[in-house]
């Protein structure tokens, strides 16, 4: 009793293991309670018993074991994670409870098993009983079968995987034991329940008694299906279901739809595949070559018996295959072809889709072999080619099925037909498409009319076959030509035809008869190896094929769409005069032949009057034109009457029923005369009446060999001519090439260089409509006529086809558009047109000995091999599918041991994919598949060249044959990753543009699984990458349902990426008509909605705008724990973490609730001055130490919550830390004081983090790191040296991570910790980290020193800029690519800043480094002069306080306006200190009392007002020694003093609140702007304002963009409201001409990128009405496109198009919508041209040119932008002519822009070029006189002039004018050498000149520029005292600004032009040339920070500056407005 008490006090957990069983029994029995009463599934009181369930069910005694069984079987029904012990538990149950006497515990354990299976885990437990079969206690096998009949009977077929089962079910009807077999018999009768006739061949095998009484069990059996009675716990639906209908009375017919696919068993896929290969005998191809019959025999008898078997093993058939093809070929035994084709027949059905491969082998051999007469033969042949059709595609075989058709013999024609006949039936109408009965039926019809009536028999029976599969209206247009009688026959043939899934004859009979009663007309053809006759049970029953309903009896219903055309038979000259006399006058038909040509043309004149009355059924066509051609005829010599003649052959055949036969007696008398000089064009429009009625196809062919047939030139030429023309009217629809090639050929060679010239013209038109393809027909011909073709190509490139106008079809348009869907979707690009190319059978050339050298052992042998392969393929150009024997012999080569010949045989299938084209689908299996192989090489050259391959065999064959069947996942199988990681990249990017895929895609699904686990980082990120794209195509339930075969631990992850996928996933293709629709969605208005709709939804668009968010936007693959940031996660906490769950206490968690950080007064000073003063370890170290964790941990005690502190150091559990970081993250915001005086200590801890390998903490860090930096940004809070010099040197070093998501991350936060660090001092740690070993990091820090330069300029470069660039250049000479590329790109980020200044900088370098920098200066992308800034820094730069600014001044002087970006354009704070600058430099003594602390000014954001005290002066002293030339203003609009009133001021402050980031104060502003714009009298007041409110717009664009729609706590509908505001008044806006125009270059490319970003936004389309919303946004495009000023808008687009393609994250939608907004433009040209700047237009384009090189274009994957470009320049030259080239004078050295040379070749094409020489005779002439060394001197004389005091102004007038008469002139060599000093001088010089002749009144406002302000401006001065007034202005506008004083964008344009025209401020190089234009961009520093604080200084403005002065152009007058205002500021600071 003792014992008892002990035991008794212990826990249960304990109880159940103690070693007294009495214990254990009272520890099942508490446990039993105890689990009964645990309600929470997750509760944590299971996991203690998760190691104890085995020991329940195992226990020794059998009273416990029985209470342990009972307590099990709770836990598993009750616990969540009772799945993770299935495997041990039902291990146990079947070793030591099966066993057991006791039927309870049996009971017990078999419900333990099915409890199991209900919780998802069916597959283990099933495993595990199987073993259990195994084992040598029958009462443990009895148990087995019997717990897997109850399964099966409770689960469905669907849930218990029966193959397995089935495998294993044979032996147990072996079994000794009775009780075995009669549980076995039970398991079967249970299994045909479910799969019926399936189950039969598999226990073909068993004891004929036992089959018997099989037969006997299931005739008992009911027919009705059964259904699933147990569910599991996902299924809980369906078990609603299943009870609802139980409790209805049990209605079968729905129980029979829920399990409709689950009598589809395939009986081939229970058996077991059987190796054949290895059991041939060793001596069977010697055998099989014997010359006795006799051994022969016995060969092929030992196969026939090895391939009974019915299912096979996979293997290399290949030597088999052709051992047996020879045998049926060549033997003169019959019984032995008969015996061979036997074995082919085993073969097939056994390996199914695996033979594929060998079919196209095998069929030509057979079809041949045909014409045997033996019956037994043919049956053999019949039934071995049946069983090869069902392994392949009708496809694959059809061009060898062809080629037989027309055989000589009769019985291989009626063979062949019969063979289509049985074949079409296992065919549905997707199978049989349009494209294969327009290739068979043809073949058919002859066949009717064959002399055999067995063949005419045959093609009856075929044509009835496939008129009963596809429908009569699909097969009907192809019989046109029959008559009646056998058209009938074909219909009698086809009611015969029974169709396999109609009536199910022998398998599956019973299971089919439910589907058939719910859809008749469906097809499901069974498998069948043999011909209908004679079908071996063994083999049927496959598959089957679902197929589309039969289309007859529709066809029926519907109005057949052909029109039949009109047949007339011939007429004899008397019936014909007959008919005429009765419809004609009878003196015009006297008259017709007279002598007197008057008499005739008075005939003629009666003749056409009568035609015009006559009623088209009156009118008999044939004898009229009989008239017409009676004598004198066509040889009429009088060109009036034959004109009369011709114009009514034309009226007569538009106005009545012209036949074909009408047609012959006109055309060839219209051929005639076509020529003619008067008569040419009547005969012109009588052919297009002719081609009108007869259709263009035919006329052209008869026409096109008639005037060949003649041999006048003239004729020949029009005829071309003629035709092109009527291509465009007509169309190309059914145009027969290759009836006219040959002729066009013959032109081509023609001697007359007009029908040369014709022919070309003619291949330019078809050009249009067939494209690249059409070249191949005149590869032969000779090069210069090559080069004619190519450019008249080359002019066509970009054009679309005109709309056909003319022959509009009558029907059968439907059709045809089927027909091309179903040409897309088997991928064919041209089909049609590459079936034209005249193709060679290179299978001759194919020698025996070529495919011997290919394969011998010696590799220079096999190389000598290929090339001859290479040679004969070359030499063929275009080949014919059949190959011989090369196939195999390449496949071998493919997995050579020699590299180089694995290259060239790819490169030999590239050449076989050119030169076969589409036919080239037969030979995917058995030599595509080999390719994809080779990418698994571990060679990075042959896997590229394998890709190559992979390419072009899918350009040629579609993606549909690669998808088939088991090939693909077979090589997916293989675990090699370079194969992985290529064929997965290749699927993700060919998959989406398909629109349907066929289902064995499925079975790529396990290893894509597999894939996503991967232990290489490559193979993981692509399986990640195509998740999304399978989901699209096969569905996420598919997917998930197929991660149940997955292991419990990677089923969790696996579901996971599913879901996140499933985020992401691209929604799947749209039909073919949506893409014409989306295609004119920009140019069509409002029908664009239409295509909106159809078009596919595309992934969401790249935040083009805020870098900061793009990571938290785009979802990582990498990282599988990484969440996704949503700016709506607010709930959740700052990192969209849930608060960590934790088993803490209540007390534990009210712990946890308290503050993070504990504030310490002065804790973080102290700190730093522990670390100067040397007390603790300074932060340094190359691998943190055990000592520098203690002193972290030491500090961080006294400031961090001691629960955190513990998380954040936790030795061993890495997800504590992760959590704690979350926590850190949520609290920012409430505890940001807190974590600002911790933040030292936060920055250190995570540098230890940086140390460690974990990248799941790491992606944690850097997300935390990416949301404080921001906020610290917000708060004004900036890092200083201690907590810098400890952080960002470690941070550095992750920025050489191998991770590229983790280096993304970390250039981001580089980027924003320049907010909250000033750059200058971060670029000193990038430069250390250059040095790193790493090349990686080295080559990121460069990049990142290149992006400060670029944002910053050279001052951030420390200690000096000369010392960093020598350190940089260092670089370009590094060994590693990256590390190279990145520092000369660094280096030309200072070119762009300061010119050819760098080359000083940088020092010495070896030729070959400077040659590399040259060449990359030389091509940079950078010469843009209105390049946008990179959209990854926009945001940067927008937020960015701009603190560091170039050191030098004159740093844009020093540049080349070709190289001018756009970031270089300041605020204008900036502006103020570069000129103040400007001054201190060159006059350090004139008095600086009026210089402001600009500094202090910017820095101080909360003391608006405040202003610094100005020391007063006589401001009119200072204007005495001041000679100013007088500034000329250009007159000032009516409304500039508008501009001053209250009036403008309220509109800036409206228009401020337009970008506001409130909803409700966005849309107020809008509609006050709307009322504004609604009304024309009011509308007026916006004048000046246009660029302002449409910068604030887009901002809004950009703000909803990025924020709002990602918000998810923001109501959609407040969202749409606002863009419905914003469009509403965009469209009123732009409706107004006068308004729209004022809108700026920048401005407009901004607003057309917002526009387009927002069209392209798949978000919005889930708003309600969102639809709607794109119509809006395209019509405003459309009316954005009209209204605007042309120049300014046709300029944007083609920056926007540079950038979008230069920004290589851009989407291709986003560039093909600009490229259509810009087609639009070009459209409108003609219109247009006159209000267009053409210098400016050709500018740009001069500059995208630059940027992207003709070679650089057509590298695109498009060669649309390529088109585009060339179509605007074509245009153009076509409106100006020759002229064109005198508008290139904004472009430096114009003669060597690529431009030029381009707009030559085009006017010289055009013809004007002879007109353009004479214009500029006079000029050319003076160029060619005046030398080079002429030119020197003049200019030299010039520049001596102007550099001595006397002649300066002379000088100076000289260049001016001589700039004016040279215009080209390059003035760079004179002022390279001289001072910047010296070049400012000459520039202003220039200025003041032009000032004083031009005025500025020049300036038309249809091109309206921004000229550029910033540091452009800030060149040295010549003299203090002209400085001063303009340093006024800017520092007035300045402190106006801070005011909100400065708000009219007017005024400040106004401004700056006074300043860049008249100050001495501009550049000379933008003097030669014109300003180049600002990007809004850069307008938004200064412009919005008066929208901004306009809202603050509303009131106070509105007092303040209601009376502001106009500006004056005196300058004295200008100063003493100067003085009053500065007066009024100070009082306002008072």
């Amino acid at each position: 009793m003792g014992d008892d008490s002990e035991w008794m006090k212990l826990p249960i957990d304990q109880k159940c293991e103690h070693k007294v069983w009495k214990a254990r029994l009272n520890g099942y029995e508490e446990a039993l309670k105890l689990f009964k009463r645990i309600e929470d599934e997750k509760s944590p009181e299971w996991g203690k018993y998760l190691g104890l369930l085995k020991k329940f069910v195992t226990d020794s005694n059998a009273v416990a074991q029985l209470k342990g069984l009972e307590a099990a079987l709770a836990y598993i029904e009750n616990a969540h994670v009772a799945g993770k012990t299935s495997g041990e538990v039902v291990s146990g149950v079947v070793s030591k409870v099966f066993n057991q006497p006791k039927a309870r515990a049996k009971e017990l354990g078999s419900d333990i098993c099915l409890m199991y299976m209900e919780i998802e885990r069916a597959e283990v437990v099933q495993d595990e009983l199987i073993k259990g079969l195994d084992n040598k206690n029958p009462k443990i096998v009895v148990t087995c079968i019997e717990t897997l009949r109850k399964a099966l009977s409770e689960f469905g077929s669907k849930i218990i995987t029966l193959k397995p089962v089935v495998k294993v079910l044979p032996k147990q009807f072996e079994s000794r034991e009775k009780a075995v077999r009669d549980e076995a018999k039970l398991l079967a009768v249970e299994i045909y329940k479910w799969i019926r006739d399936a189950l039969r061949p598999p226990l073909q095998g068993i004891n004929s008694v036992q089959l018997k009484e099989l037969e006997e069990e299931w005739v008992k059996l009911p027919t009705a299906a059964p259904k699933q009675s147990r569910f599991l716990r996902s299924q809980q639906a369906l078990k609603a279901k299943f009870e609802q209908q139980q409790a209805a009375g049990g209605d079968e017919a729905d129980g029979d739809k829920d399990d409709e696919p689950a009598p589809q068993v395939d009986p081939y896929e229970l058996l077991e595949a059987v190796e054949i290969l290895s059991k041939l005998p060793k001596d069977f191809y010697d055998k099989i070559e014997a010359k006795k019959w006799q051994e022969r025999k016995e060969a092929l008898e030992a196969v026939e018996t090895l391939a009974k078997n019915p299912k096979l093993e996979n293997g290399d058939f290949g030597d088999l295959v052709r051992a047996l093809r020879k045998v049926i070929g060549k033997d003169a035994n019959v019984m032995l072809v008969t015996l061979a084709a036997k074995c082919v027949a085993g073969l097939a059905a056994g390996l199914r889709k695996k033979f594929g491969t060998y079919a196209g082998h095998v069929v030509p051999t057979i079809l041949e072999k045909f014409k045997e007469k033996k019956p037994q033969v043919v049956q053999a042949l019949q039934e071995a080619i049946d069983a090869i059709f069902l392994t392949t595609t009708l496809q694959n075989i059809s061009e060898d099925v062809l080629g037989v058709m027309d055989n000589k013999n009769p019985s291989i024609k009626q063979q062949a037909s019969l063979f289509l006949a049985r074949s079409f039936r296992h065919c549905t109408q997707a199978t049989l498409p349009k494209s294969m009965l327009k290739a068979f039926c043809p073949a058919f019809l002859k066949q009717v009319n064959d002399s055999a009536p067995e063949v005419r028999d045959a093609a009856y029976e075929a044509l009835g076959t496939a008129m009963k599969v596809v429908g009569e209206k699909a097969v009907n247009p192809f019989l046109a030509d029959l008559d009646k009688l056998k058209l009938d026959k074909i219909k009698e043939s086809a009611d015969k035809v029974e169709l396999p899934g109609k009536k199910g004859g022998g398998v599956g009979a019973e299971k089919k008869a439910p589907a058939a009663k719910a859809a008749p007309p469906a097809v499901a053809p069974a498998r069948s190896s043999g011909p209908p006759k004679k079908a071996p049970a063994a083999k049927l029953g496959g598959p089957p094929k679902k197929g589309k309903p039969a289309s007859a009896p529709s066809a029926k219903g519907k109005k057949c769409p052909e029109t039949k055309e009109f047949v007339e038979t011939e007429l004899s000259i008397e019936v014909c005069e007959e008919r005429s006399a009765a419809v004609l006058p009878a003196s015009c038909m006297q008259l017709l032949d007279s002598a007197n040509w008057k008499e005739r043309l008075a005939s003629m004149e009666e003749f056409q009057k009568a035609v015009e009355q006559m009623d088209k059924s009156e009118m008999p066509c044939q004898a009229l034109v009989r008239m017409l051609a009676k004598k004198p005829g066509w040889k009429e010599t009088n060109f009036q009457v034959m004109q009369m003649k011709l114009h009514i052959v034309g009226l007569i055949a538009q106005k009545g029923s012209f036949s074909k036969t009408s047609a012959f007696v006109v055309l060839d008398g219209l051929v005639d005369k076509i020529g003619d000089v008067k008569c040419g064009g009547k005969a012109k429009e009588g052919l297009t009446a002719t081609a009108e009625a007869c259709s263009l196809p035919w006329t052209a062919e008869q026409v096109v060999s008639m005037v060949f047939a003649q041999k006048n030139p003239k004729n020949q030429a029009e005829t071309l001519n003629w035709l092109a023309n009527a291509m465009k009217e007509f169309g190309f629809a059914g145009i027969n090439v290759k009836g006219f090639i040959n002729n066009v050929k013959t032109a081509l060679g023609a001697t007359n260089p007009a029908v040369r010239t014709a022919a070309i013209t003619l291949l330019g038109v078809m050009y249009l409509y067939m494209g690249a393809p059409l070249r191949m027909f005149f590869e032969d011909e000779k090069p210069a006529l090559l080069k004619q073709i190519d450019d008249e190509f080359e002019k066509m490139q970009g054009q679309s086809p005109p709309t056909a106008f003319r022959g509009a079809r009558k029907g059968g348009a439907e059709e045809d558009g089927e027909e091309a869907d179903e040409q897309e979707e088997d991928g064919g690009g041209a089909p049609d047109v590459m079936d034209l190319l005249p193709r060679t059978d290179i299978s001759d050339k194919i020698t025996q000995d070529i495919v011997d050298k290919v394969g011998d052992k010696n590799w220079k042998i096999r190389k000598e091999g290929l090339d001859e392969v290479a040679a004969v393929i070359s030499e063929a150009k275009f080949i014919q599918p059949s190959i011989g024997e090369l196939p195999m012999a390449l496949k071998g080569r493919l997995n050579d041991s020699n590299k180089i010949l694995v290259q060239q045989t790819l490169t030999i299938l590239q050449q076989i994919a050119v030169a076969m084209g589409p036919a080239l689908k037969q030979h995917v299996k058995n030599l595509g598949m080999p390719i994809i192989t080779v990418l698994g090489d571990g060679k990075t050259n042959v896997r590229a060249a394998a890709m190559t391959t992979l390419q072009a065999w899918v350009e040629q064959t579609g993606m549909k044959d690669w998808l088939e069947g088991e090939d693909l996942s077979e090589e997916l199988k293989r675990e090699n990753p370079f194969l992985r990681q290529e064929v997965l990249g290749w699927l993700a990017e060919k998959l989406p543009a398909m629109r349907t895929v066929p289902s064995d895609l499925m079975l790529c699904v396990p290893y894509l699984y597999s894939c996503l686990e991967d232990r290489n980082g490559d193979v993981r990120k692509k399986a990640q990458d195509a998740l999304p794209i399978f989901m699209m195509h096969l569905g996420y339930e598919k997917m998930l349902k197929a991660t149940g075969k997955l292991k419990p631990s990677s089923k969790e992850p696996v579901s996971a990426l599913l879901e996140k996928a499933r985020a992401v996933m691209p929604a799947k293709l749209a039909p073919p008509p949506g893409k014409a629709g989306a295609a004119k969605s920009v140019s069509g208005g409002a029908p664009a909605a239409k295509s909106a709709s159809s078009k596919p939804k595309p992934k969401p668009v790249i935040d083009d705008y805020d870098d900061d968010d793009d990571d938290d936007d785009e979802p990582e693959p990498e990282t599988k724990t990484k969440k996704v940031v949503k700016p709506g996660a607010a709930k959740k906490g700052v990192l969209g973490k849930k608060a960590p769950v934790t088993k803490a206490t209540a007390k534990d968690e009210e712990d946890r609730s308290g503050v993070i950080f504990i504030l310490v007064p002065n804790g973080k000073e102290q700190r730093i001055k522990e670390e100067k003063g040397l007390k603790v370890l300074k932060w340094n170290f190359n691998t943190p130490r055990d000592e520098y964790v203690d002193q972290l941990k030491t500090q961080m005690s006294t400031c961090f919550a001691r629960w955190l502190q513990d998380e954040l150091f936790h030795a061993s559990d890495f997800q504590r830390q992760v959590k704690a970081i979350g926590v850190m993250g949520e609290r920012m915001e409430d505890e940001l004081e807190g974590t600002v005086s911790c933040l030292d200590l936060i920055l250190k801890w995570f540098t230890l983090r940086f140390f460690e390998t974990n990248s799941t903490v790491l992606m944690k860090v850097l997300e935390y790191l990416k949301l404080l930096f921001p906020t610290l940004s917000r708060e004004n809070y900036h890092l200083n040296e201690y907590e810098a010099s400890s952080f960002i040197p470690y941070l550095i070093l992750k920025v050489g991570e191998s991770k590229d998501v983790v280096r993304k991350d970390v250039r981001a936060i580089l980027t924003m910790l320049c907010k909250v660090y000033p750059a200058s001092k971060v670029f000193p740690f990038l430069m250390d980290g250059t040095k790193s070993k790493n090349s990686k990091q080295r080559a990121e820090c460069l990049e990142e020193l290149g992006c400060l330069i670029e944002n910053y300029g050279m001052n951030v470069c420390q200690p000096t800029p000369a010392k960093s660039m020598k350190e940089i250049a260092v670089h370009i000479g590094d060994r590693d690519n990256s590390v190279r590329n990145a520092a000369l790109n660094t280096v030309l980020a200072v070119y762009n800043v300061c010119g050819d200044q760098v080359y000083k900088l940088i020092g010495n370098l070896s030729e070959k480094e400077m040659s590399m920098l040259e060449e990359r200066v030389k091509r940079s992308a950078k010469k843009t002069p209105a390049a946008a800034p990179p959209p990854a820094r926009q945001a940067a730069e927008r937020e960015r306080p701009q603190r560091e600014h170039p050191s030098n001044p004159n740093a844009t002087f020093m540049r080349k306006p070709a190289q001018q970006p756009q970031e270089d354009v300041p605020n204008k704070l900036n502006q103020a200190r570069a000129q103040n600058a400007v001054r201190e430099h060159s006059h350090p003594s004139i008095p600086k009392e009026f210089q402001l602390d600009l500094d202090m000014i910017e820095n101080d954001h909360t003391r608006v007002s405040e202003l610094p005290d100005l020391v007063q002066h006589k401001l009119d002293e200072l204007l005495e020694p001041i000679m100013m030339p007088e500034p000329k203003i250009r007159s000032v609009s009516p409304h500039f003093d508008d501009l001053h009133n209250s009036t403008a001021s309220t509109i800036n402050f409206v228009i401020s609140q337009v970008a506001s980031g409130d909803i409700n104060t966005s849309i107020q502003a809008l509609a006050q702007i709307d009322e504004v714009l609604r009304q024309e009298d009011k509308a007026e007041a916006m004048s000046g304002h246009i660029d302002q409110f449409l910068i604030a717009t887009f901002m809004q664009l950009r703000l909803i963009y990025n924020t709002h729609m990602a918000d998810d706590r923001l109501d959609k509908k407040d969202i749409f409201k606002l863009y419905s505001c914003i469009i509403g008044n965009m469209l009123s806006l732009f409706s107004m001409e006068s308004l729209a125009r004022e809108a700026s270059m920048g401005v407009l490319k901004d607003l057309m990128h917002g526009l387009i970003t927002l069209m392209l936004d798949a978000r919005v389309e889930d708003i309600e009405d969102g639809q709607q919303l794109i119509r809006s946004v395209n019509l405003l495009v459309v009316r954005v496109l009209e209204k605007s000023d042309q120049t300014n808008i046709l300029s944007a687009l083609l920056v926007l198009l540079q950038d979008s393609l230069t920004t290589s994250s851009g989407s291709p939608m986003f560039s093909e919508l600009v490229m259509k907004c810009l087609w639009r433009m070009i459209r409108f040209l003609p219109e247009t041209i006159n209000s267009i700047n053409l210098d400016r237009i050709l500018l740009d384009v001069h500059n995208f040119m630059k940027v992207f090189p003709k070679e650089k274009l057509k590298q695109l994957k498009s060669d649309v932008p390529h088109r585009t470009l060339k179509t605007l320049l074509h245009t153009l030259c076509k409106l100006t002519g020759a002229k064109i080239l005198d508008h290139m004078s904004m472009i430096e050295n114009k003669n060597d822009s690529e431009l030029e040379a381009h707009l030559r070749r085009v006017v010289k094409h055009s013809g004007n070029f002879s007109g353009m020489k004479s214009d500029r005779g006079t000029e050319k002439g003076q160029d060619d006189r005046m030398s080079k060394a002429k030119v020197s001197d003049i200019l030299s004389e010039i520049f001596k002039k102007i550099g001595s005091k006397e002649n300066t102004k002379e000088g100076l007038t000289e260049l001016y004018e001589y700039k004016q008469k040279y215009s080209d002139a390059d003035l760079e060599p004179f002022l390279r050498n001289t001072s910047q000093f010296f070049q400012s001088y000459v520039e202003r010089g220039l200025r003041v000149i032009e000032s004083e002749r031009e005025g500025k009144g020049r300036i038309q406002p249809s091109s309206t520029v921004i000229p550029q302000h910033g540091l452009d401006s800030g060149s040295v001065p010549l003299n203090g005292e002209e400085m001063k007034p303009a340093v006024y202005y800017e520092r007035l506008k300045i402190l106006r600004q801070r005011q909100g004083l400065e708000n009219n964008s007017r005024q400040a344009q106004l401004l700056q032009q006074e300043e860049g025209d008249s100050g001495p401020m501009r550049p000379i190089t933008s003097l030669l040339s014109k300003p180049s234009v600002a990007s809004s961009t850069d307008m938004l520093q200064s412009k919005l920070s008066q929208l901004k604080e306009s809202r603050e200084s509303h009131f106070q403005q509105e007092q303040s500056h209601s009376h502001s002065p106009t500006r004056c152009s005196s300058p004295s007058a200008n100063l003493d407005d100067l003085k009053k205002r500065l007066e009024r500021i100070k009082s306002n600071r008072q």
